[in-house]
């Protein structure tokens, strides 16, 4: 199976062929090029090797960030991980996979000394075949207490994201329509696994490959052949590999920030029929009376639905504004109103420049963007412009537009919180910031008209799902770009060496969500900074003072004479390099790798005034 948003590339042979001349600082952004676009079997195994050949001959590619992986399975699993590491690859992941001996699962865990112990992986994948978890006499509880013993011992041994196959209905009903009415039928157990193991990994923290899921959308032949099975034991069919791999890569990189946040959406013809400035309000196809007008609904209404689990929406399209603005406000039809939109961006600029204008308006990396847009000649300029923005290949019907940006799988989440729902609305109140400050006289007033409180508080089990979420997706405001597991993040929670801060920000406009978080270790006289993040929504609002205040007074508290922080820089976070010398730290060494290191004597330390409210009452030193 294709990846059917991939666009065809001309020249791709030879792009592949050209790629031995290329100097190292060119080849992943070649190889990630030639990975995002559509790849036939024979293509992808040539790409994948060429990507091995790279990695062997230049040791870490510049651009992308190195992942290890191990592939714990019943079946046999060898074919599937060309299709994970050039998933990966497009993701900016460079994916070393470690594939343990067949049906070994629970030895390579157990043993101390196995390979897997060796390899120390940072994800695992679990992928247990159907036939082996529902054996003769077997129950959905056992095959659900085995997994759950294979989860803590992952977590416990590694401390790593652990990935859960869920089980491919590969058996035949026995009583047809209901099925789960004979309760020992294979078939029967399968179901009661799958839907026993949604709880299970919600509970624990694993998150789910549904497989189970993408059989139902394509279709059991696709995914599975018999035949195939009893020569060679491969569960999931070699034609499904690329597919598959994009799914665990998927969940690799969104545990890792690397899901986009964004939806950019043209207008004409992409979010109603037709062409606004030409054909009036009344002239568009949009809703009821026509199937087109009402697969343009349907698109609005998936977008909207994707605004209110936290992906950001903004337009950009070639119209006069108050023509492209007309639907919006005036036309009965529309699910989608100006009030959803975060930028709006309608002139006669050429597209690449008004996406950049998007992305630095809202404050995110241009590559958190996905533009949708009908056509193909700006489809193929936003490409070759910014190969970085996620363009998918839209199909000639709009009918056929939810499915492939939904197949795509861009805004992959693996947990959902309360504050990415008030995203959308967070983003509206940043513009009204935004146009605040534009008729400010001057910066003090400004952020005094703000009338700010920073709320801070220790991390906490109720915060701890949106905590791990900022530590594995904030990139520019990052001095170490550490990321954690959610059971990391709680057991710094639970140590008394860890000094732990979760920043809230409130202003006239609305609440900003959490928008800093700090760690740091407590090692005899000095507590080392861990983590410090923000989210680039509060830049240049003084929050890293109050952080700082807050942070002084704590590690004093706990009996710290000097603050040590370390820079450790990375390919998007270079906008906080001078952070700690900006804050009043002292160098005390500079690596070749641009990694550096920070003092501040708390002794000489005298906090800084900040123009905001300071609720901290767990802080107050005694």
């Amino acid at each position: 199976m294709e990846l059917s948003w991939l666009p065809e590339q001309e020249g791709w042979s030879d792009s592949l062929r050209a790629l031995g001349a290329l100097p190292a600082a060119e080849v992943a952004a070649s190889l990630r090029e030639l990975a995002t676009s559509r790849l036939d079997f024979l293509k992808a195994t040539k790409l994948d090797r060429a990507f091995q050949k790279a990695l062997a001959e230049h040791g870490t590619l510049p651009g992308l960030e190195a992942l290890r992986l191990a592939i714990l399975g019943s079946a046999t699993t060898g074919h599937l991980t060309a299709g994970i590491r050039l998933a990966g690859l497009r993701r900016g992941l460079a994916i070393e996979i470690y594939e343990g001996p067949y049906g070994m699962y629970r030895q390579e865990l157990m043993d101390i000394g196995s390979g897997l112990h060796r390899f120390k992986p940072e994800a695992l994948l679990l992928a247990l075949d159907a036939r082996h978890l529902v054996g003769e006499g077997a129950s959905a509880d056992a095959a659900l207490d085995l997994m759950q013993t294979c989860w803590q011992q992952a977590k416990t041994s590694f401390s790593c994201q652990v990935l859960q196959q869920t089980v491919m209905p590969v058996f035949p009903l026995l009583l047809g329509n209901n099925e789960s009415r004979l309760l020992h039928s294979p078939a029967a157990i399968l179901a009661d696994i799958n839907h026993k193991l949604r709880a299970a990994s919600e509970a624990e923290g694993v998150d789910l490959l549904a497989l189970d899921q993408f059989v139902v959308d394509a279709g059991l032949a696709q995914w599975h052949d018999p035949a195939i099975w009893h020569r060679s034991k491969h569960e999931v069919h070699p034609r499904a590999t690329q597919l598959y791999g994009d799914q665990v890569a998927r969940l690799l990189a969104a545990a890792r920030g690397r899901s986009s946040k964004c939806l950019v959406l043209d207008l004409d013809n992409t979010l109603w029929g037709g062409v606004i400035g030409d054909d009036g309000l009344e002239g568009i196809v949009l809703g009821q009376g026509s199937g087109a007008g009402e697969a343009f609904v349907e698109f609005q209404r998936y977008a909207l639905a994707l605004s209110e689990r936290g992906v950001i929406l903004a337009v950009c399209s070639k119209n006069d504004e108050v023509n492209a603005l007309s639907p919006f406000e005036k036309h009965p039809e529309m699910v989608l109103k100006r009030s959803h939109i975060a930028c709006f961006t309608a002139n006669w600029t050429d597209k690449a420049t008004n996406l950049r204008h998007i992305a630095k308006t809202l404050n995110i990396g241009i590559d958190s963007l996905v533009f949708a847009d009908d056509n193909p000649v700006e489809r193929a300029l936003i490409r070759r412009e910014l190969p970085m923005v996620a363009v998918p290949e839209m199909p000639e019907d709009p009918a056929g537009y939810v499915s492939v940006v939904s197949a795509a799988g861009y805004f992959e989440g693996l947990r959902l919180t309360a504050e990415d729902r008030l995203r959308s609305e967070q983003y509206q109140a940043n513009a009204e910031r935004t146009r605040l400050m534009e008729t400010a006289t001057d910066m003090g007033s400004y952020l005094d008209s703000l009338r700010m409180t920073l709320f801070a508080r220790p991390f906490d089990s109720l915060g701890l799902a949106r905590i791990t979420q900022l530590i594995n997706k904030t990139n520019q405001f990052n001095l170490t770009t550490q990321r954690l597991t959610e059971a990391e993040v709680a057991e710094r929670m639970n140590d008394p060496r860890c000094v732990t801060l979760q920043v809230r920000l409130t202003d006239r406009f609305g609440d900003n969500g959490v928008i800093a978080i700090l760690i740091a270790r407590i090692q005899q006289k000095e507590a080392v900074i861990e983590t410090w993040l923000m989210s680039c929504r509060v830049l240049g609002r003084k929050v890293e003072e109050a952080c700082l205040n807050l942070l002084a007074e704590l590690c004093a508290a706990q009996g710290a004479e000097h603050l040590i922080g370390i820079y450790k820089p990375t390919e998007k976070n270079g906008m906080v390099r001078e952070m700690y010398a900006n804050l009043g730290f002292e160098l005390v060494s500079e690596q070749g790798d641009g990694v550096t290191q920070w003092t501040l004597p708390l002794a000489k330390f005298t906090p800084r005034a900040v123009p905001m409210q300071i609720d901290a009452p767990e802080f107050v030193a005694q």
